[in-house]
């Protein structure tokens, strides 16, 4: 038995879901997000509780069960909060500009980096050294913050780079002599 997958998800107000066949479509303030669950669950909206229930009690029906309930609940929360990923620069000259839908990077290189930013996220600079990626799908999220730091990921020796904010690098020592 599913752990997560017992768990009801809960419709806050202004949030309204549709299911048709394995699809289910949630519709909130920050705009509108669709999943596709396999054939080895069934989805049911009753009212403000979206629920998730197997078709058997198979080992891949189970593992289905537990993550298709967390994607109906990241879909919730992507539509009425949205998800943040916040990076940090540091280094000497390191700097970063956000201008319309394109993020320019000065990473050191010899050249600047133009980053163009995907449909369905924003990019925002508070500081020249803070960059924060926002919109309502995770894994959209996630994936152009780890191509933003992809561009030049932290170094162990004097901590250049960016990274993600709160991550932890380890540093290495010097040559010795």
């Amino acid at each position: 038995m599913s752990r997560i997958g017992k768990k009801p998800v809960e419709l806050p107000s202004g949030v309204s879901a549709a299911v048709s066949g394995q699809t289910i479509e949630v519709k909130g303030p920050k705009g509108a997000r669709s999943f596709t669950a396999t054939d080895d669950v069934t989805i049911t909206v009753d009212g403000n509780v979206v629920s998730i229930t197997p078709r058997g009690m198979s080992k891949r029906a189970r593992q289905q069960w537990g993550m298709s309930r967390t994607m109906v609940a990241n879909l919730v929360a992507g539509v009425t909060e949205g998800f943040k990923k916040e990076l940090e620069i540091t280094g000497v000259g390191y700097r970063a500009n956000a201008q319309g839908n394109t993020l320019k990077l000065n990473l050191g290189y010899s050249h600047d980096v133009d980053f163009t930013v995907p449909a369905g996220v924003t990019v925002s600079t508070p500081k020249q050294t803070e960059i924060v990626v926002e919109g309502i799908d995770q894994q959209q999220v996630g994936e152009v913050a780890a191509k933003i730091r992809e561009w030049r990921s932290p170094e162990p020796y004097k901590g250049k780079g960016i990274r993600y904010k709160g991550e932890f690098i380890f540093r290495k020592d010097g040559k010795k002599k």
